[in-house]
C-alpha cells in the first residue's frame, strides 16, 4: 500500500507530465518546494513499490500501477475541489482542503460524492 506522501508525489508527477515532455526529480522538487534529496528518497521508495520507472538519464515514467494511483488521487482532488467551490469555499482553500481529504476518504464515500455530483449536474441541465 502506498503512503500519503507517495500519493502526493505520484499526483505531482501526473500534473507535471501534462506540461513537461519529460519529468525529472528536479522538476518535482521545484513544484513541491522540497529538496532534491527528499525527492530522490521518495522516488526510490516508489520505484521499489513498482510505481515508477526511472531511466539512466533520470526521466521518470509511470508503471501501470503508479499511473492508476496517480489518476485516482488526481480525480479525487479535482472532484473534491469542485464540490467545495460549489459550496462557496474559495478556490485556494478548496484545493488545500481537497488535498488533505483525497488521501483519507473511502472509495465508497467518494463514489457517493461523484454520484451526487452527477445527479445534481443532470438535474441542473434538465432545469435549463
Amino acid at each position: 500500500m502506498i503512503y500519503e506522501s507517495g500519493e502526493m508525489y505520484l499526483e505531482t508527477i501526473l500534473i507535471l507530465a501534462q506540461t513537461h515532455p519529460e519529468v525529472h526529480a528536479v522538476d518535482i522538487a521545484a513544484e513541491m518546494g522540497i529538496s532534491k534529496a527528499s525527492v530522490s528518497r521518495a522516488l526510490g521508495r516508489l520505484k521499489e513499490e513498482n510505481c515508477l520507472i526511472i531511466d539512466a538519464s533520470g526521466r521518470i515514467a509511470f508503471t501501470e500501477k503508479g499511473r492508476s494511483i496517480a489518476e485516482k488521487i488526481y480525480e479525487r482532488h479535482t472532484v473534491l475541489s469542485e464540490l467545495l467551490v460549489s459550496l462557496g469555499v474559495n478556490p485556494e482553500t478548496a484545493s488545500e482542503d481537497a488535498c488533505r481529504i483525497e488521501h483519507d476518504i473511502s472509495d465508497e464515500t467518494f463514489r457517493c460524492i461523484k454520484e451526487h455530483r452527477d445527479k445534481m449536474s443532470t438535474k441542473n441541465r434538465t432545469a435549463e
